[in-house]
């Protein structure tokens, strides 16, 4: 059985992509991207998440806008800039060609 984090630094390489990739089907808040994480191999928290985001908005690749909700006070929803797009769609292609590389390998 390998170490529990063996795999941590690929996984936190990866973090940005997949964060991208659901901030990009749809305006979510923080919550929702934690819990979508939750129930995967990207699990993460509050500490690690708030920081990307920020990193991601200072990058323009994100935008967000606040919007009241019933359940609370109100909650900032991030969206995919057009910065972000573009980058998301480097990063697929990028993503696909490391694929074929280690399946030829």
């Amino acid at each position: 059985m390998e170490p529990k984090n063996t795999f941590t630094p690929l996984r936190n390489g990866l973090l940005e992509f997949v964060v991208l990739k659901l901030v990009a089907k749809r305006a979510v808040y923080a919550a929702e991207i934690l819990e979508k994480l939750a129930a995967t191999e990207f699990v993460t928290g509050e500490g690690t998440l708030y920081p990307l985001l920020s990193k991601l908005r200072r990058d323009e690749l994100v935008e967000y806008e606040w919007q009241e909700s019933d359940a609370g006070p109100p909650r900032k929803y991030y969206r995919l800039a057009p910065k972000g797009t573009a980058y998301l769609q480097e990063l697929e292609s990028y993503w696909a060609r490391i694929n074929q590389t280690i399946k030829k390998l």
